[in-house]
């Protein structure tokens, strides 16, 4: 983004230099003018940060796009029979606009476009491409590298620096577990960075107008047109209700939990007593709690049950049981 705030400031200047060398009756109060309009076009371009193309043949993509709707403008410029001078200059002016348009567009070249001409369609292929947004509490939980290095995602995340000054403010964190988090959501990082499926991808601005972590990272999904991925309950339920496709790694685990239907068999190791009368609790290897009705004095065995029902919540899946006959 560096270098399209440099290209950003040498447009304003050169809008002023331009209505000086066009202004020969008051060239200053022209420059002026000229650096006020070439502020308020830069202005209304940083806003317009959901619409962006890809790569360098988005970017002369977009130069042209701009010189065509240019020469369409100066076209319907003539049809006002302004004075000659005027019309030039004016010619001039629309065409350095939509130019400085079309290749900002083409320099923020990350969204997908489509070009079709006849019985050929080109259009981005690389999933890598696909923007994600990642929070604190998915880079903390290992579990993202674990799914990356299988190779069934492929995408490129978007870590915000404000998720970084967090994950920092946890690794020098006083607290013995909160560091350790924050060491590990570093090393996750890292690893990441390094696997082929991926591209991981440091967004320096900030989001302004928001200051909980939360809301910034789905603010920046939005202005970005991004997905994020989380593991983070609220943040999926307050980015769900504003719009935002969310990817939650729990929900993904919950649906490769294997599925049981009633009157299935199984083995199970009782571990603890239930919390109603007699009852007793062991887990699969997934974690998935098991309900044993009637059970509580085999705690420690390995029995035969019978399901009786699923309880799916919003913290897991439970399954009720009884010890089969």
């Amino acid at each position: 983004m560096k270098g399209l705030f440099i290209l950003r400031i040498f447009f304003v200047f050169l809008c002023a230099g331009a209505a000086f060398k066009l202004g020969v009756d008051a060239p200053i109060l022209a420059a002026i003018f000229g650096f006020v309009g070439g502020l308020i076009v830069v202005f209304f371009e940083v806003f317009a940060r959901k619409v962006s193309l890809k790569g360098l043949s988005s970017a002369v993509f977009g130069i042209a796009l701009g010189i065509l709707l240019a020469w369409i403008f100066s076209k319907a410029l003539e049809l006002f029979m302004l004075p000659k001078e005027v019309m030039e200059n004016a010619k001039i002016f629309v065409t350095f606009v939509f130019i400085y348009f079309g290749l900002t567009l083409g320099l923020k070249g990350r969204s997908e476009f489509n070009l079709i001409i006849p019985y050929v369609k080109f259009q981005r292929k690389e999933l890598k491409e696909e923007p994600i947004v990642i929070d604190t509490s998915i880079i903390i939980d290992a579990r993202i590298l674990d799914i990356v290095k299988t190779g069934f995602l492929e995408a490129r995340f978007i870590v915000p620096r404000f998720v970084l000054n967090e994950l920092q403010a946890l690794a020098d964190s006083t607290e013995h577990m909160k560091r350790q988090k924050g060491k590990r959501g570093i090393e996750v990082l890292h690893s990441l960075k390094k696997e082929q499926n991926i591209e991981v991808e440091i967004y320096s601005e900030d989001v302004e107008g928001v200051k909980s972590v939360d809301e910034k990272v789905v603010l920046l999904a939005q202005n970005l047109d991004a997905k994020i991925l989380t593991t983070d309950y609220n943040l999926n339920r307050i980015a769900q209700l504003q719009g935002v496709k969310v990817l939650n790694i729990n929900d993904l685990a919950n649906a490769l939990k294997p599925t049981f239907i009633a009157g299935e068999h199984f083995s199970v190791k009782l571990i603890k007593e239930g919390k109603e009368h007699n009852q007793a609790i062991g887990y699969l290897e997934d974690g998935t709690m098991i309900v044993v009705e009637n059970a509580k004095w085999l705690i420690g065995k390995t029995v035969d049950i019978e399901v009786t029902s699923i309880l799916q919540s919003p913290s897991g899946r439970i399954i009720f049981t009884k010890l089969a006959q």
